[in-house]
This record gives C-alpha cells, structure tokens and sequence, in this order.
C-alpha cells in the first residue's frame, strides 16, 4: 500500500463523512420510523449519501497530489469545498421539485459560515490526522 498514495488519501478523505452519514441515517431511520414524523426527504437523501463521500475523498487525492506542496493549509481547502456541495445540493433539490422548507432558507445565511468552520475543523485535525497517519502529508 506504500506506493498507492492516491488510493490512501481517497480512503482517509471518505472516512469522515462516512461515519457522520451512518450516525445521521441512523437517526432519520429512527425518528421517520419509530416516532412516525412525517420527513419525506428520500427523493435527496441520495445526494449527501453517495456524492459527499466521494466528493471528500477526490478533494483529499485534489490536495495531495497537487496542492500540498503549495502549502496551502488542508483546513482551508477542505472548507472550500462546502463551497462546490452546497450549490449542488440545491441544484437537486430543485431539480427534484423537493420544497425546501422555509426555516432552512431563512437561516442558511446564519449556517454557511458555521458549516465552512466546521468544514475547516474538521479537515484540519480529523483528515489531517489520518492523512498522517497513512503517511500521506
């Protein structure tokens, strides 16, 4: 696996999101299911399931493979990359004919700058972290 580098830091990328799907759909599943409230969020759930891994995987082979020796922090670019996700979430939605509800619209100027420090974070010590530890950084 030494001489893989690309393969490593896509499987470094997609851990994170992976396990926080997981956590999230396992709570969907539970109050959808068990509590009976009315989510009907199946027709995007596809999006952030199969695109926001893969997404966070080819941005970490992106900063390893180009970026990194420009040392740009890792934190920094994988807060950009909610940049290029949220546009594309929407962009289904609407091509979905999904309604988005009101309280979501109204406070998504409030989170955006909460998601990107959390994007930042999380990029910076979790993925950098195992990026080290696959020797990759």
């Amino acid at each position: 696996m030494n001489k893989h580098p690309y393969i490593r830091a896509y499987l470094a990328g997609i851990a994170v999101p992976t396990v926080f799907l997981l956590v999230v759909m396992s709570a969907y599943t539970t109050i959808r299911h068990v509590s009976e409230v009315p989510l009907p969020i199946e027709r995007v759930i596809v999006f952030p399931m199969a695109v926001v891994p893969n997404a966070w995987g080819l941005w970490n082979v992106l900063y390893v493979a180009f970026l990194e020796r420009r040392h740009i922090p890792l934190g920094l670019f994988g807060g950009a990359l909610l940049l290029l996700l949220v546009p594309g979430g929407y962009v289904v939605t609407r091509l979905l004919n999904f309604d988005i509800p009101h309280v979501v619209l109204v406070a998504a100027p409030f989170n955006l700058p909460i998601a990107l420090i959390v994007y930042y974070l999380v990029w910076k010590h979790i993925v950098g972290f195992l990026n080290a530890e696959l020797g990759i950084s």
